[in-house]
């Protein structure tokens, strides 16, 4: 047996979310805010804190940074079960990364200091540490420059020692889709964009046209639709799951708890349909609370909710659709 089920190596960073704000943002004036959370944020660092929290073995590799920052960081994964002893220690004039979510009505807008998102170097990386797992996630493939240029060195040589290997791109703040993200496919068990991440990868504005692209890349391509659930092509059979109505406090983090959800089934041996349902499922309830795990540290709740809208959910008549391509 090895030592986690899945490992990690990426982003951590402080998420501070300001709700209630005008929908418009004129320059050279007092704008207030009816509310903020300040939580652990991070696209890695949701993703292994949620996995932890729903059982699974994690172990993270993150960049550190000396600054209190990276405590309250350190201290919420240390909290949900994370294993941190593989961590790069602090490099000089380097702080931890940081993200203000400004939360309007029905959008938001997110503004990023890299900081060690951007700091974490392959050389930096205990690989024997991340091959102790049987499977291995990377997220925020444009956001981490560092690491970007040897990505398919990463996924190779995981996948060489037997780990199944999955990426989250996440946003390009560039806007360009480039760097070498053609390589990095071809060491890719499971590809995991959301519907404009993959029109922007694929060169496709079409989602069908861009699914169809990607697909083909790919063993499994997992692409996230919000709150209409999430679509699936594996083998060229093509799966869709439905997402669940619940009132959202905000969207932060629930692309990567639906990561979280649909691993945690994966190394488990779940069919892709109980994949997708459980993606769903956790994804959902992270937009209950504010931030990207504030809903998974609430036990009892996350119980709760589970037991209500689960079994309702993975009991439904037709929870899953495949489709011959």
């Amino acid at each position: 047996m090895r030592r986690f089920d899945v490992t990690l190596a990426g982003d951590i960073t402080l998420d501070l979310v300001l709700y209630g704000l005008p929908e418009e943002l004129p320059v050279e004036r007092e704008l207030l805010a009816a509310g903020m959370a300040m939580e652990l944020g991070g696209s890695a660092a949701i993703t292994a804190h949620n996995l932890a929290r729903l059982g699974s073995r994690v172990g993270f590799i993150p960049q550190l940074a000396d600054d209190p920052f990276t405590e309250l960081c350190v201290n919420g994964l240390k909290a949900a079960g994370v294993d941190l002893s593989a961590s790069v220690n602090p490099k000089p004039g380097i702080a931890t990364g940081l993200t203000v979510l400004l939360q309007h009505e029905q959008v938001r807008r997110s503004l990023t200091c890299s900081g060690t998102i951007s700091a974490l170097r392959y050389e930096d990386l205990d690989l024997q540490y991340l091959a102790q797992a049987r499977h291995f996630h990377l997220s925020s493939f444009y956001l981490q420059s560092g690491l970007q240029p040897d990505v398919p060195r990463l996924l190779a040589a995981l996948r060489h020692e037997g780990v199944t290997t999955s990426m989250d791109t996440n946003d390009d703040p560039s806007g360009d889709w480039q760097g070498p993200i053609g390589e990095s496919l071809q060491h890719l068990d499971i590809l995991m964009p959301n519907e404009r991440e993959a029109c922007s990868l694929s060169g496709e504005a079409d989602l069908e046209a861009a699914i169809e692209k990607l697909s083909a890349k790919v063993p499994l391509l997992v692409v996230k639709c919000g709150a209409s659930g999430a679509i699936a092509v594996q083998n060229g059979r093509r799966y869709s799951a439905p997402g669940l109505a619940v009132h959202v406090v905000d969207m932060v983090g629930a692309g990567d708890t639906f990561n979280a959800g649909f691993l945690h089934a994966y190394v488990n041996g779940a069919s892709v349909e109980k994949c997708l349902q459980m993606g769903n499922l956790c994804g959902a309830y992270s937009t209950t609370a504010s931030g990207g795990t504030r809903a998974f540290c609430e036990l009892e709740r996350r119980g709760q909710f589970f037991k209500k809208h689960g079994s309702a959910y993975f009991d439904a008549a037709k929870p899953v659709t495949p489709v011959a391509q």
